[in-house]
């Protein structure tokens, strides 16, 4: 369901608003080499979107990072709610754990409503993690450890994150990812 509109939607982000604010310095080779999945999950609760998850961990498991790095899957008709979607991330880790891939995989989560502990609600920075649907990034983390031992400075790119996301503001930053939930 590549064609799918909310696929279409989180690339479209992906490339305006991760990439083109390099907010994540090592998703630029990947994408430039076609080595990212979007997969579209039409879970409709958790225990569905587990069902998604488990087997995109195992495709990418059995796939080289040299054919696919990594997968967003895009599940926007569950874990609409942040607080819901915050608990699945706890059980994604347990998930993982139980699948023995701790060590291999881990995932991050996206969402239009992302909030970081200690931060105002509407600071800037929450937009680093902010996508139009709620999104699980599978990333392998053989590669991320060795894209951050190659970085020259892997501290400074939430600074460097949130400096631009603050000077853009949240207005901006807010109308943008408005326009990419419309389909």
């Amino acid at each position: 369901m590549s064609d799918s509109p909310y696929i279409q939607a989180t690339k479209k982000w992906f490339e305006k608003f991760v990439l083109a604010l390099n907010l994540c310095p090592f998703a630029h080779k990947p994408a430039q080499e076609g080595k990212i999945r979007f997969v579209m999950s039409e879970a409709r609760n958790a225990d569905q979107l587990v069902r998604t998850l488990l087997p995109e961990l195992m495709f990418l498991y059995d796939h080289e990072p040299d054919e696919w790095e990594t997968t967003l899957i895009v599940h926007p008709h569950c874990l609409n709610n942040w607080d819901d979607f915050w608990d699945f991330l706890g059980i994604v880790e347990e998930l993982i754990d139980e699948a023995g891939l701790t060590g291999i995989f881990q995932v991050v989560g996206f969402h239009p409503d992302y909030l970081f502990g200690g931060e105002e609600p509407g600071d800037a920075s929450h937009f680093t993690n902010r996508s139009p649907f709620p999104t699980m990034h599978i990333l392998r983390e053989e590669s991320l450890s060795g894209a951050v031992e190659s970085h020259p400075d892997v501290e400074g790119i939430p600074v460097a994150n949130v400096k631009k996301l603050r000077e853009l503001g949240t207005g901006i930053l807010g109308k943008k990812l408005k326009e990419l939930q419309e389909l």
